[in-house]
């Protein structure tokens, strides 16, 4: 009997020493963390819940030629509380948070003044460090809530955490909006217009804030004020008038509820400089009663530019030496048969005979012009092409903004040119030029021969 109780209590002492050992283990093992690693795992929790968060500047504004403002940032406020905060006495949180619920039910008009008192006291019982209040107000509501008790106390004292947003507005809405363009933050989704091609220098510098991860992987910030203030993008002065550019748009929208046109658009240049004064583009609604502006047409999109590049052609044959004004050409009655049996005819019906090639210019002759095309480029239309691309007419305007396609100017060479290529490009067919491009052309006329640069 002695014997067993020996054996229990030998093991009972095995097991207690166990337990010692195991504890002392532990101990040594904390201790060993704590002196000789501390510093390495004090670093490791500060690099997983501290960290330098990016502050986004102001984008710059921009502004029509006399001043006004085309698009600009309007700032907005994200409110959150720190009800934990250090300077935040619990009597003098009591004390307060009946007149400060009072306030804020009076300014957002969302919630009763004993609804805002129940969020602020479950908040505060809960340990909540970054209690959303309200999310986008406006620059004077977020001053207005400075001077709110406990909030005009500071964010130590009265927990208030104001962080800045903006947003972009076009104060004239729809005026010049394509060309003003947007920038995206989504990648996958196309920036446009002025506020893309300049975006390296509207956008500013992007600022830096120390910020702590909390319960929900909030991140708050560690500072009242940022660590590296962010730097407010430049501005941005274009060419448009916004006189002119109002002019232009109803113009245009009249013209086309007048003419039932699904799209259109106009462009206002000034001669000597090339500044673009108006660029309108609209297109019919999906309701079909109205129209709005989604793309740049007069920039973006090419199309045969049909008999408005008979002014071309007629350059190209007086650059060459073959006609004057007062020389004439035959109209017929109106309808001329080319090659392969197809026939062009003009808008007149009859003709006008034999006129004048200022004439044939004037009254816009489809078989005026493309007789004078024939007649003398027929044996070398190469030539013809030759002359075009001399004037600059299929050139790329390398505008400062994106978007401009290629122009087409089909050579003899290609695959797709016939014996009916020469009198139909002559009259705007069979090619491809963009509104703009077409308009720098007969801008360079305009201005003595000497083309200039279109200019936003």
């Amino acid at each position: 009997m002695a014997e067993k109780k020996n054996d229990i209590l030998i093991r009972g002492y095995l097991v207690f020493a166990g337990f010692v050992l195991f504890g002392l283990a532990i101990i040594a093992r904390v201790g060993y963390l704590q002196i000789a690693e501390g510093e390495y795992w004090k670093s490791k929790k500060d690099s997983l819940t501290l960290s330098y968060r990016s502050i986004p500047p102001m984008r710059g504004n921009i502004y029509a030629s006399d001043g006004s403002l085309l698009a600009t940032s309007l700032p907005r406020y994200d409110v959150h509380v720190d009800l934990q905060a250090g300077g935040l006495k619990k009597d003098l949180f009591n004390e307060k948070v009946d007149s400060l619920a009072l306030c804020l039910s009076d300014l957002f008009k969302d919630k009763s003044k004993q609804e805002y008192k129940r969020i602020l006291k479950e908040a505060r019982r809960e340990g909540d460090r970054y209690l959303l209040l309200k999310r986008n107000i406006s620059y004077k509501e977020q001053k207005a809530l400075r001077t709110f008790p406990l909030f005009r106390l500071g964010k130590n004292k009265g927990g208030l955490i104001v962080d800045q947003l903006s947003r972009r507005e076009k104060p004239f809405k729809l005026l010049a909006s394509r060309t003003i363009g947007y920038k995206m933050a989504n990648k996958e989704v196309e920036s446009v217009g002025i506020e893309s091609a300049f975006d390296s220098h509207l956008r500013g510098t992007t600022g830096k804030r120390l910020m702590q991860r909390i319960a929900g992987g909030v991140w708050k910030p560690v500072n009242t004020e940022n660590e590296i203030e962010p730097l407010d993008g430049s501005d941005v002065v274009t060419t448009i008038d916004l006189n002119l550019q109002d002019v232009a748009e109803n113009a245009l929208l009249n013209q086309l509820r007048e003419h039932d046109a699904d799209m259109g658009c106009a462009i206002l240049m000034e001669v000597s400089t090339g500044h673009i004064k108006a660029i309108a583009n609209l297109k019919r609604a999906d309701d079909e009663d109205n129209y709005k502006e989604e793309f740049n047409y007069a920039i973006g999109q090419g199309s045969e530019p049909g008999s408005t590049f008979k002014l071309a052609t007629l350059m190209a044959a007086m650059e060459d030496g073959y006609v004057d004004l007062d020389d004439s050409t035959d109209t017929f009655g109106g309808e001329m048969l080319l090659a392969g049996g197809i026939k062009m005819r003009d808008s007149h019906e009859g003709g006008y005979g034999r006129v004048s090639v200022k004439k044939a210019f004037a009254v816009s002759s489809n078989v005026g012009i493309s007789r004078i095309a024939m007649k003398h480029y027929s044996k070398n239309p190469q030539l013809f092409i030759d002359r075009l691309k001399a004037m600059h007419v299929a050139d790329q305007l390398s505008l400062q903004i994106p978007g401009e396609p290629a122009p087409r100017l089909k050579g003899t060479k290609e695959k797709d040119w016939s014996k009916v290529s020469l009198p139909f490009i002559s009259i705007g067919y069979e090619s491809k030029l963009t509104p703009l491009q077409l308009l720098t052309f007969y801008n360079a006329v305009a201005n003595n021969g000497k083309m200039v640069q279109p200019l936003l």
